[in-house]
């Protein structure tokens, strides 16, 4: 990215890419005063540390997620919704802090969205990412392919059911469905950061609103409705950044610093 933007006209200067540990370079980073603003993406004790440590400088904090999706059992395209659910969720082998990883169902539609979900996942493909046509590739290290396993190892121990995947070899990880999850378990309550999403019935939207909001993340959801009032209720109590939100425009928000200007004429 780098060499594109040079290669596109920027300055000298104006970007520049330093590599590091964050307990190294990001702390160097932190006690220099020259800097205004700081962003962050990772874990929520990392982004307290760095707050407390900026003072009155500007700071954005991105401190995972494990994505809640609601489909209400008024959705126009069920089809389309089991495709995005499953898709965003093993993008990039889910190691992205907004994929989908929680899937709240009404019951009415749950085992139908259970069986599509499980034929959509049946139909991707697991390979090498070089190839054009693979669509779940290794994740970032045998070490983190290994923890997911166990996550997943562990959730069937207490009771949850593979629906799909859940093998590994090497640092793959099969896109694993799960069903009969509790809330407690690690695949529910935490980030995963892997292939994986669990599948949960509900019978009223309040409850649905509840189990969404039970976390201790809280940066994007999604919902499935044909209702627009169901919508807009959603925006206000689902506690989350994003229902919806993400882009540059936001972005170049958050690192403007507004003046307020007085002419007396």
């Amino acid at each position: 990215m780098a060499d594109i933007l040079t290669e596109a006209g920027l300055p000298n200067g104006y970007l520049n890419v330093v590599n590091g540990f964050g307990h190294e370079t990001g702390q160097y980073l932190l006690e220099d005063d020259r800097i205004a603003m700081y962003t962050f993406t990772g874990s929520p004790q990392v982004g307290q540390q760095i707050k407390n440590s900026t003072g009155i400088r500007k700071i954005t904090l991105g401190l995972g997620n494990n994505s809640p999706n609601i489909v209400h059992k008024d959705v126009a395209d069920l089809d389309r919704a089991v495709e995005l659910c499953v898709t965003r969720g093993f993008l990039n082998a889910d190691q992205a802090c907004i994929s989908v990883q929680r899937i709240y169902v009404h019951q009415e539609i749950y085992d139908l969205f259970v069986e599509k979900a499980a034929t959509v996942t049946k139909s991707l493909k697991v390979g090498n990412p070089a190839d054009p046509d693979t669509d779940i590739g290794p994740m970032i290290s045998l070490k983190e392919a290994q923890r997911a396993e166990q996550w997943i190892l562990e959730a069937q121990n207490a009771g949850a059911r593979v629906v799909c995947g859940g093998q590994r070899r090497d640092a793959v990880l099969y896109p694993t469905i799960l069903v009969d999850v509790k809330p407690e378990m690690r695949v529910v309550g935490e980030e995963v950061f892997a292939p994986v999403i669990a599948i949960v019935p509900f019978g009223d939207i309040n409850e649905a609103f509840r189990m969404a909001n039970d976390t201790r993340f809280g940066l994007q959801v999604g919902l499935f409705t044909s209702d627009i009032q169901l919508a807009l209720r959603a925006a206000q109590e689902l506690e989350f950044g994003g229902v919806g939100r993400e882009g540059p425009r936001y972005a170049i928000e958050e690192m403007t610093n507004e003046r307020i200007v007085v002419f007396n004429l």
